[in-house]
């Protein structure tokens, strides 16, 4: 699909070293850390923004450009065995998931060094996972995802890792990887850094309680 392949290649450029200043690409006023991204749905691509731009731009009905949001929500009751996991097929154990409006289905990809790559995912592997963790209903199409993180040396703490979170999150995971890895496995600072990144994320998460899944 060469609109899906020209969208992944927009969001590539999430992994490339940041501009020193930071400029909102839709009025060019600068911009501080923390500042907010839009999707623009027609061609995929994560564009920073200011308050007011984001305002302008997204809060339209049939809006070109989808607000990504802040939140980022731990999911510490998380239900997904070894072998679910394993029967999914996805080659590392960290991904990924977003609900795909170009495909009206859902994509699974996971960092490496070349990128975010892509891994097949069925719609019943999804509606499963889903039945078992109805919170993932909440995940807004697009511009949320479920951050799997299940890499024993790129946690913090023993268990797997489960997010809803900012898919600007994801890619910044992805230009993480991408820029620092180094031969084979990665060597032992972009560990160290994917272990940073997991750990700041942890402490600016919401813990969502037990009941969220019932």
């Amino acid at each position: 699909m060469p609109a899906l392949e020209n969208s992944f290649a927009a969001l590539q450029r999430f992994v490339h070293p940041k501009r020193a200043v930071e400029v909102c690409e839709l009025c060019t006023r600068a911009l501080g850390p923390g500042h907010t991204h839009l999707l623009e749905l027609g061609r995929y691509t994560l564009v920073c923004s200011c308050e007011a731009c984001a305002l302008l731009f997204s809060s339209r009905q049939h809006a070109r450009y989808k607000r990504v949001p802040h939140r980022i929500r731990l999911l510490g009751d998380f239900r997904m065995s070894d072998t679910e996991w394993q029967n999914l097929l996805i080659p590392i154990n960290m991904a990924f998931f977003f609900e795909n409006s170009l495909r009206s289905s859902v994509t699974v990809l996971y960092p490496s060094p070349a990128g975010a790559t892509e891994s097949l995912l069925s719609r019943e592997a999804w509606t499963d996972i889903a039945g078992r963790n109805p919170v993932l209903n909440e995940m807004e199409p697009d511009v949320e995802a479920l951050l799997v993180n299940r890499v024993e040396r790129a946690r913090p703490a023993g268990g797997g890792e489960y997010y809803l979170l900012p898919i600007d999150e994801c890619f910044r995971l992805v230009g993480l990887i991408r820029r620092n890895w180094r031969g084979l496995s990665g060597g032992t600072e972009v560990w160290q850094d994917i272990a940073k990144f997991f750990a700041q994320l942890k402490a600016r998460a919401t813990l969502l309680p037990p009941e969220r899944y019932a």
